[in-house]
């Protein structure tokens, strides 16, 4: 197993690279190019520009999260072999720097879904929550104002308030868009890329949807053990993985986590661990990695990686904010309680490693 930490990019990350390698256990910096949409050229420059930067700081490269799939890739539209062009470009030009996996996600019109970026737990932390009521009473534009006036000057993969800005047209072109219709999308998407990550040796990695179930009418296709499997058998290839996100899976207390590593183990390339608490209600906050702080177990996640001989890359996923850093940090993302969540996930893979019962 390696450790990495998701990185923002210099003059874009108030958390810097000095900070992060001060983090035991870390080895590299999970990157990407975060002014760039869904489409846009990748310039050759700019990428080794960034690989350099880690270099200098001994920190792999190796993967990349948030080469973003363009709607019309997902939508199925005549454009889209223009827009895969651009993404095989891009992977070309990943494998020169060493990157070996590549994180993304085929949601329609949004990223990840939360309703405050900033909840308060009792302890006087807080952290992104995602209340559900508020959701299915909500309009979809009310909800992409609450998160872009939570994020602020920050740049959020997925939510990019320029492609948003057009959101009544994506709900038009997504409108007959059924689960199969986007399996399809995604099938012809994969049948495409999936040949030139063999020659490259560059695995995908699919994050699940999340949280994992549809909302606003659009579907959701990598929620559950069933859609995993579906999506794995789409494009029968080791190239074609996941990015397996226990806080994206946890909020649907039916996913058996551990159960879904051990069963797919082979073909998970990049796993984000975090937690989740899920209320009765069906609104859920993040939480401390801790498990006896959610309702994901982490010491059980970590033990069907254990199991499995995982070799792959991981990384604590959000955090909550702690000691005011919520005044300057990106949402989910700040310094505290994700190195808080490396030394306990390491601590249980270290008690793993050493054999003790």
């Amino acid at each position: 197993m390696k450790m990495t930490w998701r990185w923002y990019g210099v003059g874009n990350d108030d958390i810097t690279l000095d900070h992060i390698r001060q983090i035991p256990g870390v080895m590299g910096a999970v990157w990407s190019l975060h002014d760039k949409v869904a489409g846009e050229v990748w310039e050759m420059e700019r990428i080794q520009e960034v690989a350099d930067v880690l270099a200098s700081k001994n920190f792999s490269p190796a993967v990349v999260e948030s080469v973003n799939v363009h709607d019309d890739i997902k939508m199925g539209l005549p454009s889209r072999d223009h827009y895969i062009d651009i993404y095989i470009d891009t992977i070309r030009k990943l494998a020169k720097v060493g990157v070996k996996v590549i994180c993304y996600n085929f949601m329609p019109v949004f990223d990840w879904t939360r309703t405050d970026l900033y909840k308060e737990h009792p302890d006087g932390s807080n952290a992104l929550f995602y209340e559900k009521a508020l959701v299915e009473g909500a309009t979809p534009k009310s909800i992409v104002d609450r998160i872009l006036e939570g994020a602020g000057e920050k740049t959020m993969p997925g939510w990019e308030p320029e492609r948003l800005s057009h959101l009544e047209q994506l709900f038009e072109g997504y409108k007959d868009i059924t689960e199969d219709v986007l399996f399809d999308n995604l099938k012809y998407f994969l049948e495409r890329i999936i040949p030139v990550c063999e020659e490259e040796d560059v695995k995908m990695a699919i994050h699940p949807d999340d949280p994992p179930w549809p909302i606003f009418g659009l579907p959701r296709i990598i929620r559950s053990r069933e859609h995993i499997q579906k999506f794995l058998s789409l494009v029968d290839s080791p190239y074609n993985g996941l990015t397996l996100c226990t806080g994206s899976l946890g909020p649907n207390k039916l996913n058996d986590i551990p159960s879904i590593i051990r069963e797919f183990g082979s073909r998970i390339h990049f796993a984000h661990v975090r937690n989740v608490k899920v209320f009765e209600n069906g609104d859920f906050i993040e939480t401390s990695h801790r498990a006896c702080d959610g309702n994901v177990d982490i010491v059980e996640v970590m033990k069907a990686y254990h199991d499995i001989g995982f070799q792959g890359y991981m990384r604590p996923d959000h955090g909550r904010h702690l000691w005011g850093e919520e005044k300057h940090c990106r949402p989910g993302y700040g310094l505290y309680d994700r190195a808080l969540g490396v030394m306990y996930l390491l601590g249980i893979w270290d008690t793993l490693e050493s054999g003790v019962k």
